[in-house]
């Protein structure tokens, strides 16, 4: 955490020189744990930026996908946003890498989610969602792991788009969240229900239309935008962080305990997510 967001920083897309030595960083720290790690690059303009992918267990028809962006929104720490799903990924990385899956899993590191390339051809995420689908690769699932680090018990300190969600909802931000749009194939709620296996942290998930504010903000939209199941999980983010691309948005406010808690939770819905 502190190292993305604070010796590569910043690292938005108007400093490449910042993204490149983050993703050797994502690079050697994958390796580490064991995955076969490769690069995919690409070109906007004249500058060359690239995805970080990590691949475990067996060459396998189908394959699990598992990604987060490790840029931010403008020269930002980008702590919660999203150095925190970037180590979610390093640690779910260690954990596979100790217990190989039954089926290959690719673990990915996104660049340029963020505007001005967010909802473009240019994420990250997006031109690995198009190659897998040219290469007609089957996929399971994707799953974006998406501001994972801020959690509270304060009362009232979570929000949502409308208020009718207060209805069925925590008003409290404690919890982790599943979220994706309503074609999803059960896939929302078998990953909601095996997190919940992993740990006492609280798991909520929500199907909605992507014209709901918030279910299509990360790099998931990319896979469903090319016919595959993906979700989100995440804390909400400006939803219940005060600091969300905010200056403040540094290492040391996060919850370092319940991030690991989730991470626990992922790595059961991916056990569940590759049986054979």
């Amino acid at each position: 955490m502190r190292a993305l967001s604070e010796t590569f920083h910043p690292r938005d897309s108007l400093h490449p020189e910042n993204l490149e030595r983050a993703a050797t960083y994502l690079s050697e720290h994958l390796s580490r744990a064991g995955g076969q790690v490769d690069s995919q690059t690409y070109r906007v303009g004249d500058t060359r930026y690239r995805n970080v992918i990590a691949r475990f267990g067996p060459e396998s028809a189908e394959r699990l996908v598992i990604g987060a962006h490790y840029d931010t929104a403008g020269p930002l720490p980008g702590a919660d946003d999203n150095a925190s799903g970037v180590a979610g990924l390093l640690e779910l990385a260690n954990l596979l890498g100790q217990h190989p899956p039954p089926v290959r899993v690719e673990l990915v590191g996104f660049t340029l989610e963020e505007p001005p390339y967010f909802r473009t051809e240019h994420m990250g995420s997006r031109v690995h969602a198009k190659s897998l689908r040219q290469a007609g690769v089957k996929v399971r699932a994707m799953l974006s792991l998406e501001t994972i680090g801020t959690f509270t018990d304060a009362p009232d300190s979570q929000h949502y788009p409308i208020p009718q969600l207060r209805w069925h909802y925590p008003s409290t931000g404690n919890f982790i969240a599943v979220v994706g749009e309503l074609n999803d194939g059960g896939l929302v709620r078998q990953v909601a229900t095996a997190m919940r296996a992993g740990g006492p942290l609280p798991v909520e998930f929500l199907n909605a239309p992507a014209s709901l504010e918030g279910i299509d903000f990360s790099d998931h939209a990319s896979y469903q935008a090319e016919g595959y199941r993906a979700a989100m999980v995440t804390d909400t983010a400006f939803f219940r962080n005060p600091r969300y691309h905010e200056p403040t948005d540094t290492w040391d406010t996060l919850d370092y305990a319940r991030m690991a808690q989730v991470i626990q939770g992922v790595h059961c819905a991916v056990r569940e997510l590759t049986r054979p």
